[in-house]
């Protein structure tokens, strides 16, 4: 097939060889450079076409042409001759300058498989550290999981203890009340009504009998009163008897009294009161108790306005005073706390299902607020921690 291909090649390359010769110098390389293309489609070698070449100049051209005339010719073919071969060139050094770039290539690729390799033992060694990491973090949430389900099993028991506290304390102070008013209070009163017999006895005596036994009079006067407001202080009667609401003004009079404060109570929503539970009515007592004994110790204030306001769902019980103000969160979470009464406050309002919030900017004094829900306040707890 090739033998037949080249055959058909020879024989044009011998007739364009002809007409150019016949033509000279003058003539057309054209048909020489269009061979060579053809030689290069047929899958030639430039020493193929040399040969065609030399077969077509010596066996049909130079014979029988004259010495002088023959050296012209060779020159002239061989002009043809050299245009013939620029494909076949041109092919070869794009060949050579295409297996320069694939040595490079692969060249390339042989270092980029090096350092893919590399990277390859690196990304394992990586993995193998980030696993080993990842199990090490999975360990430690486990165990801070753990610890922080007993830190919440110790804050919830230490938070029920301080409510048994709380109400142990609650009801000691009744019972300490009860005994004041019916036993110390009851004994008094009837020594004063021994003494006041002794007083009209002694009427027609001597004048220093009857002093003596009005001064023991005032005595036992005074030491009722006493009686009468230390049992007021620790659980007053009144809260049990008529409510939250006269408990309130019969202690803001006496605080009044007692510090020179100017105190006013507000309460818009005094029948919605008796919607609150015992445990409500004593916490919100409680409260105003604790929040007017902070103002009188630090607040340095000059007047005191305390408010029952109705909220959806409860009542809210607000004390503000326009005394100095202080740092709330320094001084909640101080661990050496000055003030443990505001930490009473809140695990009291807390205890029954309530808000506290304390607010205290300079220029505004304090404001505390304690909003109570109405119904029983341990299924209120039992809402709020669930």
């Amino acid at each position: 097939m090739m033998k037949r291909k080249s055959s058909g090649l020879w024989r044009c390359y011998q007739t364009a060889l002809r007409h150019y010769l016949k033509q000279g110098p003058a003539a057309s390389l054209q048909p020489a450079e269009e061979l060579g293309r053809q030689a290069v489609g047929l899958g030639l070698e430039t020493l193929d076409l040399a040969l065609i070449h030399e077969q077509a100049l010596i066996t049909r051209m130079l014979p029988g042409c004259p010495a002088a005339e023959r050296e012209r010719l060779v020159r002239q073919a061989g002009t043809f001759f050299a245009q013939a071969i620029l494909p076949l060139e041109e092919t070869h050094r794009s060949a050579l300058d295409a297996n320069v770039r694939l040595n490079r290539v692969n060249q390339t690729l042989n270092e980029r498989t090096v350092e893919l390799a590399a990277s390859n033992r690196d990304l394992k060694k990586e993995i193998a550290q980030r696993q080993a990491v990842e199990e090490n973090l999975r360990q430690s949430e486990q165990r801070s999981s753990q610890l922080l389900e007993q830190s919440r099993c110790l804050q919830e028991q230490l938070r029920h203890l301080s409510r048994q506290i709380l109400l142990a304390q609650e009801e000691e102070r009744k019972r300490i009340s009860r005994e004041l008013h019916d036993v110390i209070a009851q004994v008094l009163t009837g020594i004063h009504v021994q003494l006041a017999t002794l007083k009209t006895a002694a009427a027609v005596n001597t004048q220093g009998l009857t002093r003596n036994i009005s001064r023991t009079q005032r005595l036992v006067e005074k030491s009722v009163d006493i009686v009468h407001r230390f049992a007021r202080e620790l659980r007053p009667a009144v809260l049990d008897d008529l409510g939250l609401v006269p408990a309130l003004h019969s202690y803001l009079k006496e605080f009044a009294k007692r510090t020179g404060l100017r105190v006013h109570l507000t309460a818009f929503t005094a029948g919605r009161i008796k919607e609150l539970d015992s445990a409500g009515r004593t916490v919100l007592y409680r409260v105003a108790q604790e929040a007017l004994n902070n103002v009188a110790r630090h607040a340095q204030a000059s007047r005191v306005e305390a408010s029952i306001l109705k909220v959806p769902h409860g009542l809210r019980l607000q004390i503000k005073d326009d005394g100095k103000s202080f740092a709330v969160d320094r001084v909640l979470h101080a661990r050496k706390n000055q003030r443990l009464g505001l930490l009473g406050m809140r695990e009291r309002v807390e205890m029954v299902g309530g808000q506290f919030t304390v607010e205290s900017a300079p220029g505004h004094g304090t404001t505390i607020q304690a909003q109570i829900p109405f119904g029983n306040g341990q299924r209120g707890r039992r809402r709020k921690t669930r």
